[in-house]
């Protein structure tokens, strides 16, 4: 689940936060976002779907200062052990990343988690 401070600003329509992060080592990245439920980013989403990321979790839950909120994971297998990314899927799919929350507005800034949060 993505902290949010306020669900009265997005990023984009329909966005709250959006954040692309890895687990340990760092080579495969899923997208988590904070959506509005009420008024969903269906073009992003779509978008996502045809760049063959898939929903692997959502979670429906009311933030504190009372707005809805649709916390989504998405994840996208690649050919490596494990279905992980190889070198060149990780540059790929960055750039495609990248190139598909650009064009809404939004800067993406890919990290890897820490131990702690990746296994909570």
């Amino acid at each position: 689940m993505l902290f949010l401070k306020s669900t009265t600003v997005t990023k984009a329509p329909g966005i709250y936060e959006v954040d692309v992060a890895a687990k340990p080592p760092g080579k495969t990245f899923g997208v988590f976002m904070a959506t509005d439920p009420d008024n969903p980013p269906n073009a992003v989403l779509a978008a996502l779907a045809e760049l063959g990321f898939e929903s692997v979790h959502q979670q429906n839950y009311v933030h504190r200062d009372k707005g809805k909120v649709l916390d989504m994971h998405f994840q996208k297998d690649g050919t490596d052990l494990f279905k992980g990314w190889k070198a060149e899927e990780c540059t790929s799919n960055l750039a495609a990343l990248d190139a598909l929350f650009g064009n809404v507005g939004i800067k993406i800034t890919p990290r890897v988690m820490s131990l702690a949060e990746a296994y909570a």
